[in-house]
């Protein structure tokens, strides 16, 4: 558990690089796009300069004698050797294609260059390598003729790159100045947003550290956001479970120590009298007693332990499909000695097998007493019958139930004390002479039990007014 807590770690750290990471993945490539951007904006500004020098140039043009000739003044040669944005060579090609002016080594233009379709001259821009140098040519075609003949000369400027390479690291760097201080104040507000948010758990924090540990009352949703309410909620029905265990566990306490405490004194005084009498056969007796005694205190103990299983749930991997006839047919034959030595008439109609989902061993000891109340109370000679059967009720969820209906002839239990002797450790008026030695926990383990298993119990008279009726009814 330690473990996986730390692996989730901070929530800010997480949604600081959840949308940080992005961010800057986003940054790169908005920076390559503008890095992109900003070459063909640097290509297009400084070609539109090429192109002015080559048609300056191309105005020089012209055929004399039938020789292609170009009238370049020296002044213009100084700024093509050298210029403020770059260093800059041209070529003039004839007619024929053969050399007229400029630096003859210069790359021609390549076959495969498309022309610019911005300008309307007849103009290709390419890239070439020339004395170990990047540049970049405007080759312009520019129609020349004379009285005896007519052709097209091709005018090639060239102008090193680092002029415009260093505009788009310019754009470059500075887009990426503005996007990188623009993250860190981005990562500035989340991280002081962030704060504010998650001020009403910090407050909720607080609250819970300041807790008494007693105090297992719900706490207020209203302090945190709406996302985090249900979480709140959770922790408030967790809270509402663990008071119902810690008030099982006292009031299995309170009646473990209460009704323990009685048999024990018992015990304690019978053996004090067995060590003080001579008479082996009034030793005997108290032997036997001591005995009846400590039957009676194991029962009790475990019927306590049975309540305090109900009392604590039971976790849903415990529940199971499971055959109610089967449970019941068991219960059946293990208390069957009990009903022949009383002659009791038992009989048990359940021909439809019927299949719940529950506890096995919970529901055989909520069977198990129920059919050994009804023996303690049915007198000699009496009758005692168990139908079980599948029954459609007009209930609010409309399901299917599983009914199973016992009937006793013994003296039943009157109106008034039909709720009370499903109070832990009541017992009926009637009870004590029928069954002096019961512990009134029966009927409250069947309750509990019932509980868990979304049951319903009823109490009423037998056939013709006597007896008592039990009614059972649980989901199938």
């Amino acid at each position: 558990m330690t473990a996986k807590r730390d692996a989730v770690g901070s929530l800010r750290g997480q949604f600081l690089r959840w949308l940080l990471i992005p961010l800057v993945a986003l940054v790169a490539a908005n920076a390559f796009s503008v890095y992109r951007n900003a070459l063909d904006a640097a290509d297009l500004a400084y070609d539109r300069s090429l192109l002015s020098t080559a048609r300056a140039l191309a105005e020089r043009v012209s055929i004399l004698d039938g020789k292609t000739v170009v009238n370049v003044p020296y002044v213009a040669l100084d700024s093509f050797e050298t210029d403020t944005l770059g260093r800059l060579y041209y070529k003039v090609s004839g007619v024929n294609g053969e050399f007229v002016s400029g630096f003859e080594d210069l790359p021609g233009l390549p076959k495969n260059v498309p022309r610019s379709d911005i300008y309307p001259a007849l103009v290709h821009f390419f890239h070439a390598d020339y004395q170990g140098q990047a540049v970049r040519i405007a080759a312009l075609h520019q129609p020349v003729y004379d009285d005896q003949m007519r052709g097209i000369a091709l005018i090639e400027v060239a102008e090193t790159v680092d002029a415009r390479r260093g505009l788009s690291r310019t754009i470059l760097i500075d887009t990426l100045l503005r996007q990188a201080a623009l993250l860190v104040a981005v990562a500035l507000l989340v991280w002081v947003a962030l704060r504010f948010v998650l001020h009403p758990l910090m407050e909720l924090k607080s609250v819970v550290e300041e807790r008494e540990p007693t105090d297992l009352s719900d706490f207020d949703a209203s302090l945190v956001h709406k996302e985090i309410r249900p979480l709140v909620n959770a922790m408030n029905g967790y809270m509402a479970r663990l008071q119902t265990l810690i008030s099982s566990q006292k009031r299995f306490i309170a009646d473990a120590s209460h009704q323990l405490r009685t048999p024990l004194t018992v015990l304690k005084t019978q053996a004090e009298l067995a060590l003080r009498e001579n008479d082996p056969l009034a030793m005997r007796q108290i032997v036997q007693s001591i005995a009846g005694t400590t039957d009676a205190t194991v029962h009790l103990a475990n019927r306590l332990l049975t309540l305090a299983r109900t009392g604590h749930g039971i976790a849903e991997a415990e529940m199971s499909p499971l055959s109610l006839r089967e449970v019941l047919h068991q219960v059946c034959v293990e208390l069957a000695l009990p009903a022949v030595k009383k002659h009791i008439d038992l009989s048990l109609d359940a021909e439809q097998d019927v299949r719940i989902y529950g506890h096995s061993l919970l529901l055989h000891e909520m069977l198990s007493n129920l059919l050994d109340n009804a023996l303690r109370y049915t007198p000699e000679h009496g009758q005692i019958a168990i139908r079980l059967s599948v029954v459609n009720l007009a209930l609010a969820d409309g399901a299917a139930y599983a009914q199973l209906v016992m009937e006793d002839s013994g003296p039943g239990i009157p109106v008034a004390e039909r709720e009370k002797v499903f109070e832990p450790f009541y017992r009926a008026l009637a009870a004590g002479d029928s069954n002096p030695g019961g512990t009134g926990l029966g009927l409250s383990i069947v309750r509990d039990i019932l509980n868990l298993h979304q049951g319903q119990i009823r109490l009423s008279e037998g056939a013709n007014g006597k007896g008592l009726r039990l009614e059972l009814l649980l989901p199938v």
